[in-house]
Order: structure tokens, then sequence, then C-alpha cells
């Protein structure tokens, strides 16, 4: 027997961006997460490129060499850099794009890991869910020195300036670990689309449940439930044991690929860039495969959990129950009212009961209760407002009040204390009046106490 990665890999376009920047990547021995930076300047082109960039060290990895690992994941990212930089060379007006890059190397039971940006990767072990990587960003940099607290961190109006990115211009040196894994640890590698939106405490509680297909199922659509107001990419890979014809085979292993770096249309554009052969060529003939949602996973031929066959069942359940939906079943309509979400109507905060989508010519949802007194979304926190106009899945009419009541606490504490994401600006101090001084002779500070403090610059996303 040997130990081996079950892996799984997810991408989304989320529900706010206009076209995704993600890209992902998930073999037996590499998993990788690219978060594009750039905007016009074509983001998912230097993800993709970090990603295809990956995938071939991946492919021509010698398992039977003596290379250090470590050494070789920071020779990647100065080659993602190279290969950045050619392109910006052919194509100048894509002057200003970056990428952040998140891998890990599997290598003989031991995990290895590469880091620049703010893509993360977490181990989950014993229930206990560890932050592997740190964000190489500003307001991580005022939290570490104090000047900041996490929790004020999530809304601060610079929350992304990123301080390190590889963007073909800059020779940048990466974050390096190795660590022992052990059975049943787990490995997830996200972008900020998830880890930004999504409380960690949740991260753990889906990361441990199911399999890697469900994890990643479950971890991206609960930053759609939030808004997912950024490209949402995750790997998520399991520790396993396996016979020794599975772990033969794990060389002839194709690899998923997600994400900006699947799209046919971005490999176009990147004629040049050496991309891997990969399980899903199919999907990259569709219109819309930055909206792809099916994650993909290695077969080891390992026996499903029960916890899989019952998610699985309950998507047919629901894609049988959408279709009666649109045929006017009753049975369907009685389960539609089970549902209930909170969102924002008329400029306040209201619950409703059925579904948060529209269907032409059918009424999905109703008022189910209007919050007294009337609570307006515009009062509420930045990261609150944009989740409520959206909408908040809930699951019953008890919880929605509930949500309301959390609600209505965060705009209260806004009204109490004003601080970065609440609306409105911060109060100016009423000035008091102060006593003339006594004249005392002049003093000349030194030139150190008068500079004014340097203005952090850094690729933004």
């Amino acid at each position: 027997m040997a130990l081996a990665l079950r892996y799984a890999a997810r991408s989304h376009i989320g529900l706010v961006r206009s076209g995704n920047e993600d890209s992902g990547y998930a073999g037996p021995s590499m998993l990788v997460v690219a978060d594009g930076m750039g905007g016009h300047a074509a983001g998912e082109l230097a993800s993709a490129a970090a990603v295809a960039t990956f995938a071939t060290i991946d492919a021509e990895y010698d398992r039977n060499g003596e290379s250090d690992v470590l050494t070789d994941l920071a020779a990647g990212v100065a080659q993602a850099t190279e290969e950045i930089r050619r392109v910006v060379a052919d194509k100048p007006q894509l002057s200003g794009m970056g990428t952040t890059l998140t891998a890990i190397a599997w290598r003989a039971g031991l995990v290895n890991v590469v880091h620049v940006g703010d893509s993360r990767a977490y181990l989950l072990r014993d229930g206990e869910l560890q932050q592997m990587t740190h964000d190489h960003t500003y307001v991580q940099m005022l939290v570490d020195t104090g000047r900041i607290t996490a929790s004020e961190a999530l809304t601060h109006n610079r929350r992304n300036l990123i301080l390190k990115a590889i963007d073909g211009v800059n020779d940048v040196e990466p974050d390096l670990q190795a660590r022992e894994a052990q059975l049943g640890d787990r490995f997830m590698l996200c972008s900020d689309g998830l880890c930004g939106v999504v409380p960690e405490h949740i991260l753990a509680s889906l990361l441990a449940d199911g399999d890697p297909t469900y994890a990643v199922t479950a971890l991206v659509d609960a930053a759609l439930e939030r808004g997912a107001p950024d490209n949402v990419t995750v790997v998520v890979a399991e520790v396993v044991e396996v016979d020794d014809d599975a772990a033969a085979s794990l060389d002839e292993a194709l690899p998923v690929v997600v994400g900006a770096a699947s799209e046919s249309r971005t490999r176009e554009r990147l004629a040049s860039v050496t991309f891997p052969a990969d399980v899903e060529p199919a999907l990259r003939n569709t219109a819309d495969q930055t909206q792809s949602t099916e994650p993909v996973e290695l077969d080891l031929g390992l026996t499903p959990s029960p916890r899989r066959r019952r998610w699985w069942l309950l998507v047919a359940a629901i894609v049988v129950l959408l279709a009666l939906i649109a045929a006017g079943s009753a049975g369907v309509n009685s389960w539609k009212n089970s549902q209930y979400f909170v969102k924002a109507s008329d400029g306040n905060v209201v619950i409703f009961q059925g579904l948060n989508q529209t269907i032409p010519g059918l009424i999905l949802s109703t008022v189910a209760e209007q919050p007294v007194p009337p609570l307006p979304v515009a009062s509420l926190p930045d990261t609150e407002r944009l989740n409520v106009e959206q909408g908040i899945t809930v699951g019953s009419l008890l919880q929605g009040e509930e949500k309301v009541a959390t609600l209505r606490a965060a705009a209260s504490s806004c009204v109490a204390r004003w601080v970065q994401g609440c609306p409105g600006v911060a109060p100016t101090p009423t000035p008091t009046p102060t006593p003339t001084p006594t004249p005392t002779p002049s003093v000349t500070a030194s030139p150190a106490l008068t500079s004014p403090a340097p203005t952090p610059t850094g690729p933004s996303r």
C-alpha cells in the first residue's frame, strides 16, 4: 500500500465579475491555484500562463531524480515570470497583467509549498484548520505590525493591494516550505474569492465533509451564497492509501484544469504557451466555460462515501424538481414554499419565501416577513450590504429572523462606532479650543522626523 492524493477542482466566475481570471490545476503530484489581476490587461492570461508553466514542471518531473523540490518550485516561479514577460513583449497592450500563485508539489509523502500573493493553502488535520501560507498584501502587513485587526482587514479600502505577484516585470522571491503529510490530511488551495468571503470555521466544516468532489462543490456554493463578488477557484486533495496497482497508474492519470486556463479562447491567445492534456477537453467547446461549475476528481477506485452518494442524489432530485416547476407541479410548489432567503426589496431587508431565482412567467418567491422596524440596506456595512443585495439563503423563517437580527446588530455597530466598511464617512471630531501657548525658543526637527510616510504601491485587483 502507498499514500497518494485524491483530488478535485472547481472554478466559478462568481456573481459580480464579467470574466474568470482564476486558473486551477490538480494532478497526482501537483496542485495549483493562480488568481490573475489586471482587468483589461488580461489577468486571465497571466494566471493561465502560470498554471501552464507548473503543469509542464509536473509533467517533466523525474521521480527517480535527486533534484531539490523546493529549488525546482522556486525556479518555476522564475519561469512563470519569464513566460509572462515574453507574452507582454509580444503584445505590449497586455502590460500590467499579473497573477498570484500557490502550489503544492507531492513528492514521496511530502507536501512542498510555493506561494506568491494572496491565494492561500490550508491544511485540515484532525479536525483543525491551519493556514499554511501568509498573504503578501498591504492589509496583512498592517495586521502583522498591529496597526489593524484581522477583522478590520476584511473591509479595509486597500484590501486588494498586492505587495508581491508574478507580473513579468519584477523578479519575485516566493515563500517556500515543506512538511510531512499524514493519512487523512486534507489540503485546500483557493483564490481569495473563497477565503475572503467565507469565514474559516465554515471552511473547516465544509472541507471536512464528504469526499474531495463534495468538498469543492460545497465550498464554491458557500461563496456563491454570500454573493461571490470575485472569481472563486478551489482545489481540494486528500491523502489516501491505495493499493500497488492504483499507485502504479498514477503516472498515467490526466490532470484536471479549471478556470481561465481550461478555456479555448485563453489557449488561443497564448498560442506559444504549452498547456497540458487534461481530463475535460470537451468542456472547452462549450460557450460558457467560465460559468462551468462541475468539479472533477481523480478516480483511484475507492468506494464513494455515503455522503457523496446522498449529494449526487440530491443534485438529481433538484434537477427533476426544477423541471417540474416549469410544468407547474403542485408538489414542487410545496417544496418551493419550504425555502427562504433574505434579500433587499425597495431599499429594505426583507425575508422571502420561495426560490431566489428568476424564470420568466413564473412567480418563485413571495414576501414572508418585513422586519419591523424596517432595516434599510444602506445602513449595513459594505460586506453585509453586498450579501443582502445578492440574497442570503436560510433554512427557515426562524433562521431568516435570526439573520435579520445579525444584520441589524451590524448596522447598529456602525452607528455606535464608525469603522472602515460602514456606510457614510468617518465623523470629523469637533475641535476644542486650546489656550494660547507661551512663546518658547524654536526647535528644528530632524529630517527623519518630518519626512512624510511612504505611500504603498503595488498591483491591485
